[in-house]
């Protein structure tokens, strides 16, 4: 028998990866965008779960536009901590297990740091949608224990983000194409993540004992220069693409200079790490969108 899969934020990039895999993984799936997924409506969300009752939970939802969290503190805090407090709560109430997305924003590492972050490293946010994460983190675990938090990095997918219109490799190539000049941040160490690989750790997760944090990232660890200098070489097309730091670059909102993560969990777990080094898993996605050289 099929089991019942909500999604809140569904038609997001990782959602929309979640939704094209749920049968294979024995789910129906309950799509939950907005209004009908709305965190910040916890007695809305609770009838839904209660009149569907599903056996699984996993909460996308974000107010993740960066920058505008730093102006926007109080939408940033509603969605991100009291909406994640929120979705366990509900989920709790039904007996579902519970996952939520995160980020490696929780940590603003040391710009000579080479070490990735566990699970047990102490966060240190350094921005408002970074400390509005860690809040969420601390309020869904307080409300329901037994839940999984997965932080994750840099996601891309075959599913356009909603809020943002293209994803990074796709951006990187529109600019190329019109012939912009293209300056990309090199001070920034992360490991992006294609979200298909991410959406099969999630299901791995749901069906596994753990609780708590837990590290999800493709593997090895890159500049966003560097990524981007890849996924222009990858799909064959020429560019003026130049470093430039942070600083020059001129964000509203701070970014860490290091967070590469690493799946000490999720390894556990599996043997072994199951997540591609990124470099692999972008050219599987450049190839799956079409976008690959010939």
């Amino acid at each position: 028998m099929m089991k019942t899969l909500a999604i809140i934020g569904a038609r997001g990039q990782l959602g929309s990866d979640l939704s094209e895999r749920a049968a294979e993984h024995g789910f129906t799936v309950l799509s939950l965008g907005r209004p009908e997924g709305d965190v910040t409506d916890p007695k809305a969300l609770a009838r839904i779960f209660e009149a569907r009752r599903p056996e699984a939970v996993v909460n996308t939802a974000a107010f993740h536009v960066v920058d505008r969290c730093e102006s926007e503190s109080a939408e940033a805090f509603a969605v991100n901590a009291l909406g994640a407090r929120n979705a366990a709560r509900a989920a709790k109430a039904v007996g579902a297990r519970f996952l939520h997305l995160s980020t490696d924003y929780v940590f603003h590492g040391d710009a000579a740091r080479q070490t990735p972050f566990t699970e047990n490293d102490r966060p240190a946010p350094a921005s408002v949608y970074a400390a509005s994460k860690l809040a969420g983190e601390h309020l869904l675990l307080a409300a329901f224990p037994e839940a999984l938090v997965v932080r994750t990095c840099g996601l891309y997918g075959l599913h356009p983000p909603r809020a943002k219109g293209d994803n990074f490799p796709q951006l990187m190539i529109r600019l190329a194409k019109s012939g912009k000049p293209l300056r990309v941040v090199a001070d920034q160490i992360c490991t992006p993540t294609f979200t298909r690989h991410l959406a099969e750790a999630v299901f791995t997760l749901l069906d596994s004992p753990l609780r708590g944090v837990v590290h999800v990232t493709d593997r090895g660890a890159c500049s966003w220069y560097e990524f981007a200098r890849t996924v222009l070489d990858l799909a064959g097309i020429e560019a003026d693409l130049a470093p430039v730091t942070a600083e020059e670059y001129g964000a509203a909102a701070p970014r860490p200079p290091y967070s590469v993560l690493e799946n000490k969990r999720l390894a556990e777990l599996c043997g072994a790490d199951p997540m591609p080094r990124w470099p692999d898993a972008l050219e599987e996605y450049l190839a799956s969108a079409g976008l690959l050289k010939g």
